[in-house]
């Protein structure tokens, strides 16, 4: 059989790999502990509140990796795996790089190679993940906090924008791999003050709505595969109801069903 024969039509439906992203207390972990069945691998101390199925604090990067591997050769009932968090995941990669090269900081290995050394324990991490996804039908979500970078881009001015924490690096790699990047904030509106003697000021206002931003802008990253809203309320069934793919136009084309 040549590759012509191989050749498939239609859409094909599969666990989905998310990065949410977003400010300090949105709901990120609260988002992802309504997935189905999910179990948390902690890598900051910060699910006390929630109430979830969770691993022990990992503090090793071999702690994370064992966690994986145990999903995948032990019997269990999780069909979501969560990852909270990634920027201190890092940190334990980092961690191990610098266990690996003998030095103190990850800083001391010259040209920033240290950053590129850390990619081969990304590297491995996402080939668990993927190894969960394909052959156990888990969903992966893996969370991260936000900073704000400047954006130099090669068509305008440069800018400000909301990225994961995450080394530059290590971003790019993971946004990739990801079907959907997801940034969750608040809603803010803004109305100009008049404070008198020609003077104006900016004043913030918020109402405590909480929402995904699903495609990139320039005031963040973002990206999804699902042709999603530029923007969902920052609730899990919402998002899942956009899991299951209309039909496909054309006689070939067969209805097929995603998990919600």
């Amino acid at each position: 059989m040549n590759l012509l024969q191989q050749v498939t039509s239609g859409r094909s439906p599969a666990p989905r790999r998310v990065m949410i992203f977003g400010t300090h207390g949105v709901g990120k972990s609260s988002w992802a502990s309504c997935a189905p069945k999910p179990v948390f691998i902690q890598t900051e101390d910060g699910l006390g509140e929630i109430n979830c199925a969770k691993f022990p604090l990992a503090t090793t990067f071999d702690q994370v990796m064992q966690a994986l591997s145990d999903l995948y050769t032990d019997a269990h009932p999780y069909r979501t795996v969560v990852i909270d968090s990634l920027d201190w995941l890092e940190r334990l990669i980092w961690a191990d790089v610098c266990r690996k090269r003998n030095v103190e900081s990850i800083e001391e290995i010259g040209y920033a190679k240290g950053y590129v050394f850390a990619l081969s324990q990304w590297r491995e991490f996402m080939e668990g993940l993927s190894a969960l996804r394909n052959d156990k039908g888990m969903t992966t979500i893996l969370i991260a906090h936000a900073r704000i970078e400047r954006f130099e881009n090669p068509e305008t001015d440069s800018y400000d924008r909301y990225v994961p924490r995450l080394h530059r690096l290590a971003s790019q790699v993971l946004q990739e791999w990801c079907d959907e990047v997801m940034f969750a904030t608040f809603r803010i509106y803004t109305r100009q003050m008049d404070e008198g003697f020609d003077r104006k000021r900016n004043q913030g206002i918020g109402t405590g709505e909480r929402i995904l931003r699903t495609v990139e802008r320039p005031a963040h990253v973002a990206k999804n595969r699902l042709s999603l809203p530029d923007e969902l309320p920052l609730d899990w069934n919402v998002y899942a109801q956009h899991m299951t793919p209309a039909p496909a136009d054309g006689p070939q084309s067969g209805k097929s069903k995603g998990a919600k």
